[in-house]
Order: structure tokens, then C-alpha cells, then sequence
């Protein structure tokens, strides 16, 4: 099979793989006195921007696509009728030290299905990244997906020359990944992930050790697959943000897949559940929130209404909210007002009390924050409204175009 094959055939089948949008690598630079290719920014790697408005981009590709598993989900499982194939590890490097060269890339990354054992799938994918750093002085950005079956010392190996490591759970639930899955199991990805967390925290705790995935470790939850309602899932992900220092958990939403089995569903989840679920997820990470005050109640969340909106319409104790009084962990909490804004206000009360067109200046949503807040010179004439009134003036219900309308018809 022709190289420029393979690649389209294992392109194609890395799609489903969410978790390669990065950030965190460490600045690396070909300019140095050791020459080398490659390099890395602090802005993120993959569907990131820098400041100059360049698109950096990963080669995401699999090793393979074979595999003995036959996880339901999975359009490259055991049972699937897809074409296959497999790059060889110098396949793997030519490609990537080419596209970098022609400018397509910026760095790879790199999954693959599990052939002949988990330590051989590990010892290929690792061999890919020691060649491009050891013989290639590649310094550009590489994420490896970690055979969670592996020997621990080939992961130890993968930590040390990739930037990022991913294990990805799949599903939220042990019933879930016991039935759609059976040839995972959710204690040995959690041993892999435990294991990377004490790498990590050894080289935190010693900064001359050798480096190990400074950019941390991430993982993956489809959407849809399985009967796990939303609470479930970021019950999870706040889980394994605590217990295993995880720098992001992506959601992908369920694609379904030629010939699935019975056991997934034939039509695929709203997207905008997805988008919802990376909005409360970013709440979990920056703003303090907790799962319990986001999903106190099983079931999803709400589609037409963000999660911080949502959040403040269930707590309207907490508003109208002063902004010359209240403390910035509680303004960041408005819907309409973020991290940065949040921050400036307080700042700015140092100097002065903030009016209404003081958060105009900033930028704020002024639509959203206008029944939650109160400043200097500014009360809401809506502030007494219901919640469900407010609901219907702010929420903006979307229909999302329908992908698969046979599968609707169905």
C-alpha cells in the first residue's frame, strides 16, 4: 500500500480522538546552539492561534487501525469492515519530519490500535518519539496515546519524550465500559493514570529530574454512547480532575459508526450537548464550581441556557449581586462576566465605585449581566422577574441542522 494511502485511511480513522488539542508544552526553539527542527509556542498546539494569527496544527494520525479489541463504539474495532492499515515507525517519523519541514505541522500526534500485545503497540508508538528526538533532534510538540495494559516502564519511557500523554477512560461509568468494551478495564486506565501522576509529581518535587510530560496528561469521554446522563459524567471528570491532576478531560460526541452493533445508538447525540458539557467542564476548572452545584439533580444540562447561566437562575439568593462589595471569586460567577473581567472589577474598586458604564467599557454581555448585578449607579428593573421569566428573555434556544436525516426518519 502507497504511503499517501495509509495516511488517508489512518487520518481518517484518528478523527474520533478529541483529546489533541494541547497547551502547556514548554518553549523549545530550533535556534539554539544544538540546531535541531521543530519548535513549540506557549499559545497550544492543536486548533490554537499565535499571536500573529497563524493556525498551529498537529499531523494526527493512528499507527494502526488494526486491532484485537472490539470495543461497540469503535469504528476500528475487531468486528468493524473498514479498510486497514499500519505504518511502520519510519513512516511514522518521515512523515512527520517532512510535513514539518513543508510547514503543514507544528508537531504529532499519535494513537493506535492495539496489535499483538499493549507493550508491542506501547514499544512502537515510543520508538516513534525517541527517533524524532534522538535522531532528529525534533523539538516540536508530540502527544502519545498510552497503552493503559502497558508495562509501566514503557510509560515511564513515553513521559520522557513526549510533551503530553492521554488515557482515555471512554465511557464514565465501570458498567459502561464493562459491557461496550470488554476488553478494557477501568481500574488498569486508572492504574495508568496513577502512574503518570506519580511521574509527574516526582519531577514537581525534584525540577532537575529528567523531564516527563510537561504538558501533563488529558483522556476522553464519548457523549452518547451509553445511557450515562450529564451528572454522571462530570461527576466523573471531577473525579479524575482530583484524583489524577488531569490538565483537561475532552467529550466527544457519539458518531455512529456503519454496521454498529445493537448495543450503541443508531443516531448520534445533540452536538450542542457537547459544547455544553466543555462550557460546565471549564467551570469545574477556572471558575470553582463543583459538579453538585452544576448537576444537583440527575438528567442533562439544559440546552438553551449556558451552565452559568443556568446555575445563577437556580440560586437567585446570590443576586442581584453588588459589585462594589462583592468579592471577585463571586463576581466571576455572573453570567456575562469571566475570569479577566471579574479581576479588573475588583481592581478597579480600589480606585473608584464601578458604574454601569464601567462593564460596557469592558466588554461584559450586557444583555445577560443586566438582572444580576448592581452598581453605583445601576438596579435592575427586572431584578425581582422570575427565573423562568428570565429564562425565556435570555436563553436562545437553537435547532441544531441535523447531519443524518435518514437516521431522524428512522
Amino acid at each position: 500500500m502507497k504511503l499517501s494511502d495509509k495516511l488517508e485511511i489512518l487520518a481518517d480513522a484518528a478523527k474520533y480522538d478529541a483529546s489533541c488539542a494541547s497547551s502547556g508544552a514548554p518553549k523549545r526553539a530550533s535556534d539554539g546552539s544544538d540546531g535541531g527542527v521543530g519548535a513549540t509556542t506557549g499559545m497550544g498546539i492543536c486548533h490554537s492561534y499565535t499571536p500573529d494569527g497563524r493556525c498551529v496544527s498537529l499531523l494526527k494520525i493512528l499507527l494502526t487501525n488494526f486491532c484485537v479489541y472490539d470495543c461497540q463504539y469503535c469504528v476500528n474495532r475487531r468486528t468493524s469492515n473498514v479498510p486497514r492499515a499500519r505504518f511502520s515507525v519510519a513512516e511514522v517519523v518521515k512523515l512527520t519530519h517532512d510535513f514539518y519541514l513543508r510547514n503543514y505541522i507544528d508537531g504529532l500526534f499519535l494513537s493506535s490500535g492495539i496489535i499483538q500485545s499493549s507493550d508491542y503497540t506501547m514499544e512502537q508508538l515510543v520508538a516513534v518519539a525517541r527517533t524524532l528526538r534522538e535522531e532528529h533532534n525534533f523539538k516540536g510538540y508530540i502527544h502519545l496515546k498510552t497503552i493503559p495494559d502497558a508495562d509501566p516502564l514503557l510509560i515511564a519511557e513515553a513521559g520522557r519524550y513526549a510533551d503530553r500523554l492521554s488515557v482515555n477512560i471512554e465511557l464514565p461509568t465501570h458498567d459502561s465500559v464493562t459491557r461496550l468494551a470488554p476488553e478494557k478495564n477501568v481500574h488498569t486506565i486508572k492504574l495508568a493514570m496513577g502512574s503518570i501522576r506519580r511521574k509527574l509529581d516526582e519531577k514537581a518535587e525534584e525540577p532537575k529530574a529528567p523531564a516527563f510530560a510537561p504538558a501533563g496528561q488529558s483522556t476522553q469521554m464519548i457523549v452518547g454512547a451509553d445511557a450515562s446522563d450529564d451528572q454522571t459524567i462530570l461527576n466523573t471528570a471531577e473525579t479524575l480532575y482530583g484524583s489524577y491532576k488531569l490538565k483537561r478531560v475532552y467529550y466527544s460526541a457519539f458518531s455512529p459508526i456503519p454496521q454498529s452493533p445493537d448495543s450503541v445508538p443508531l443516531a448520534p447525540p445533540p452536538l450542542l450537548r457537547e459544547h455544553r458539557l466543555y462550557q460546565a467542564d471549564f467551570l469545574l476548572r477556572g471558575y470553582g464550581f463543583t459538579a453538585g452545584e452544576l448537576m444537583p439533580a440527575a438528567g442533562n444540562l439544559a440546552l438553551d441556557v449556558d451552565p452559568k447561566l443556568a446555575w445563577a437562575l437556580a440560586n437567585r439568593d446570590h443576586f442581584p449581586m453588588d459589585l462594589n462589595r462583592a468579592d471577585a471569586e463571586m463576581i466571576a460567577r455572573v453570567p456575562g462576566i469571566g475570569l479577566r473581567n471579574a479581576k479588573r472589577i475588583a481592581d478597579l474598586r480600589r480606585l473608584r465605585r464601578v458604574r454601569w458604564e464601567d462593564l460596557s467599557r469592558l466588554r461584559c454581555s450586557m444583555k445577560k449581566i443586566a438582572p444580576f448585578v448592581v452598581t453605583a449607579d445601576y438596579k435592575p428593573a427586572q431584578g425581582l422577574a422570575s427565573s423562568d421569566l428570565l429564562r425565556r428573555h435570555l436563553g436562545a434556544p437553537q435547532e441544531q441542522m441535523n447531519l443524518w436525516p435518514e437516521l431522524k426518519a428512522a
